[in-house]
C-alpha cells in the first residue's frame, strides 16, 4: 500500500486493515491501528509501520483508546513466503523464547546478525524486538481476558521474570499490568473465572464459522478431537507437555479455552489455534477478488468469509494425509482412529478428547502392527514417521514453501497432491490449487469451470495468490452435487461406485523408486 492509500484507510476508520500496518502520531508520541476512533492526525505528522514492534522501536507507545495489539494478526506473514513471513511465524509459534535468535536463525537459514539485518530492514525491526511485542501482545491478551494472578500473566506470556514483564507492560501500553486489567470489558457482565484460560480471538470478519466445525467434524478423531456444530476441542503435544484447546463460537467471533502443562507454551497454542482456524486472513479482499470472476460470484455470495483450515501440528498433518490417499474421509478416520487406540498416549483433556496423536516415534517403532492397506504405502507413512523423529526431514509452519514441497516430494509414496495439500494446511500458503483432486475438479465442473486437471489449473491462474480460497469453494460446491457422499471432504468418493482416481494415487507405478504418479492423469 501507498502511503496515500494508507491514510485514506486511517481517515475512513476501516477496520478491514487493522493489524496490517500501524498508525505512528508525531505529536502525541503514541501507534494507533487503522481503526482507531480518535481525530485523525494530518498526513505531515503520521509515520506508516509494519509492525507495531517497529512504531516501539521509533520510541511510540501503544494507544489506551484502540489498543492496536488487540488487532488480528497481519495476513502479510501467509503471503509472503520470503524471510519475513517465515519468521513471523515461528516467532508467533515461540520459538525465540525457546530456542534464542541463534535458534530462529538457524531455522531460516541465516546467522544471527543477517537475521536481524534482513528483519529490520522489511519490518523495522528485529527479531528480539518482534518477540517482545509478541510478548506484550500476549500478556495484554491474558491480562484482559483472564483472572491469572499477574505472575502466571508474566511466564505465560514468555518473559523471563516478573520485573521484566511490569517493565515491558509499562513501556508499551504506558500502564502497569494492573491498570491495564482494569480496563477489561467483561461478557454479559461476567468476570473470568479464576484460574481459567479463556480468551476472545480476534477475526476479522466475515467468518464461515460453521463450515470450518463442519470441516473439522468430518475429520475429528474419536479420543484425540471432539467437534460440534459451534465448537472444536482437541489435545496437542507442545514443547513443555500435553495441552488442551477449545475454540467455540461467540456471536460474530470465537474464544479459546486452553489448559497447558507450561505456561510458556500459551502463545504458541494460542498461534496453532489461530492458524487452525485462518484467523489472519484478509476475508474481504479474498472475497472481493474472487468474486471479480462471474463465475465464482454466487459462490462467494453463498459463503462469504471462507477459510482455509491450517494444522495444528505438522508432522501429524503429513501422516494424515499420507493415511487419506486413496480413500475415503471416513475410511482415513477410521484408520488414523485405529492409530490413535493403539498408539496414542492418554492425555489430561475434557469432554471425550484425552489423548494424543500417536508420536512419530511411535508411528516408525510400531506403525506395521496396527496401519492396513497396501504394502507401499504403510511402509511409506513409517519411513516419514521415523525421518520426521530422527530430524532427517523437518516440516514446520515457518518453512520455505517450494523448498517444503521439494523435501516431501523426494521421499517415497508422497506426490505432487499430499505435498501440496501438506502445504496449504502447513504454512497456511494462500496460492495453492489442487488440480488432480476429484472433489475439488466435480465442483469445478459444478459451476462451469474446465473439470480436467490441465485446463483447470491454467484457468485458475487468473485468481493468484488466492487459489487456495478458491479450492476450498471448488470443494464446497461440490456438496451441492446429487450422490454426494463426503461433503467436506478433497478427494471424496462415493462408495457406492467403483473408486476412481482422485489425483492422490502416490501409490501406483514406481518411478524412480518412489511410488508416485503423474498426478495429471485422467481419472479412471
Amino acid at each position: 500500500m501507498t502511503f496515500d492509500e494508507r491514510y485514506r484507510a486511517i481517515s475512513s476508520r476501516d477496520a478491514r486493515f487493522d493489524g496490517q500496518f500501524i498508525t505512528a502520531v508525531h505529536s502525541t508520541g503514541i501507534y494507533c491501528r487503522p481503526s482507531c476512533p480518535a481525530r485523525t492526525p494530518k498526513a505531515t505528522g503520521v509515520t506508516f509501520y509494519p509492525t507495531s514492534a517497529a512504531a516501539h522501536e521509533a520510541g511510540y507507545r501503544a494507544c489506551k483508546r484502540c489498543l492496536p495489539e488487540a488487532a488480528p494478526g497481519s495476513p502479510a506473514w501467509n503471503l509472503r513466503g520470503d524471510v519475513a513471513g517465515r519468521a513471523m511465524r515461528l516467532i508467533a509459534e515461540g520459538v525465540v523464547e525457546r530456542e534464542g535468535v541463534a535458534g530462529l536463525a538457524a531455522r531460516l537459514g541465516y546467522s544471527s546478525r543477517h537475521l536481524t539485518r534482513l528483519l529490520t530492514a522489511e519490518l523495522g525491526a528485529g527479531p528480539i524486538a518482534l518477540a517482545r511485542a509478541q510478548r506484550a501482545h500476549t500478556a495484554r491478551m491474558l491480562l484482559v481476558g483472564t483472572d491469572l494472578p499477574a505472575s502466571d500473566v508474566a511466564f505465560s506470556a514468555g518473559f523471563s521474570s516478573v520485573r521484566q514483564f511490569n517493565d515491558t507492560v509499562r513501556e508499551v501500553f504506558g500502564m502497569t499490568p494492573l491498570q491495564l486489567r482494569a480496563r477489561r470489558r467483561t461478557t454479559g457482565g461476567v468476570a473470568p473465572v479464576p484460574g481459567a484460560i479463556d480468551l476472545a480471538l480476534p477475526v476479522r470478519g466475515p467468518i464461515d464459522a460453521a463450515g470450518l466445525f463442519a470441516w473439522m467434524a468430518a475429520r475429528a478423531l474419536p479420543g484425540v478431537e471432539v467437534a460440534e456444530p459451534d465448537a472444536y476441542a482437541r489435545t496437542v503435544l507442545l514443547p513443555g507437555g500435553p495441552a488442551w484447546f477449545r475454540v467455540r463460537a461467540a456471536g460474530a467471533g470465537l474464544r479459546l479455552e486452553a489448559r497447558v502443562q507450561h505456561p510458556g507454551d500459551l502463545p504458541g497454542l494460542v498461534a496453532r489455534a489461530r492458524r487452525l482456524f485462518d484467523l489472519d486472513a484478509d476475508p474481504l479482499a479474498v472475497d472481493e477478488a474472487l468474486a471479480a470472476h462471474p463465475e465464482l460470484a454466487p459462490l462467494v455470495a453463498r459463503t462469504p468469509g471462507m477459510r482455509v483450515p491450517g494444522a495444528t501440528d505438522a508432522h501429524e498433518m503429513l501422516i494424515r494425509a499420507m493415511v487419506g490417499q486413496q480413500v475415503s474421509v471416513a475410511a482415513a478416520r477410521t484408520a488414523l482412529g485405529r492409530l490413535v487406540d493403539a498408539l496414542g498416549e492418554p492425555a489430561h483433556g475434557s469432554g471425550g478428547a484425552d489423548r494424543l496423536f500417536p508420536t512419530m516415534a511411535a508411528i516408525a517403532e510400531r506403525g506395521h502392527e496396527v496401519l492396513r492397506g497396501p504394502a507401499a504405502r504403510v511402509r511409506a507413512v513409517i519411513e516419514a514417521a521415523g525421518a520426521l523423529a530422527s530430524g532427517e526431514l523437518t516440516l514446520t509452519a515457518g518453512d520455505d514453501a517450494q523448498e517444503q514441497r521439494a523435501a516431501l516430494l523426494a521421499r517415497r509414496g508422497i506426490g505432487p497432491w499430499t505435498a501440496d495439500y501438506v502445504r496449504m494446511r502447513v504454512t497456511g500458503d494462500p496460492d495453492v490449487l489442487l488440480p488432480g483432486d476429484v472433489a475439488l475438479r466435480a465442483g469445478a465442473a459444478a459451476i462451469g469451470l474446465p473439470a480436467a486437471a490441465a485446463p483447470l489449473d491454467a484457468w485458475a491462474r487468473r485468481v493468484a495468490p488466492w487459489r487456495s480460497y478458491l479450492s476450498a469453494h471448488l470443494w464446497r460446491a461440490v456438496t451441492t452435487l446429487p450422490n454426494s457422499s463426503d461433503p467436506a471432504a478433497p478427494g471424496a468418493e462415493n462408495p457406492r461406485k467403483r473408486p476412481a482416481r482422485t489425483g492422490l494415487e502416490e501409490f501406483g507405478t514406481p518411478l524412480r523408486g518412489a511410488d508416485q504418479t503423474h498426478p495429471e492423469k485422467e481419472p479412471a
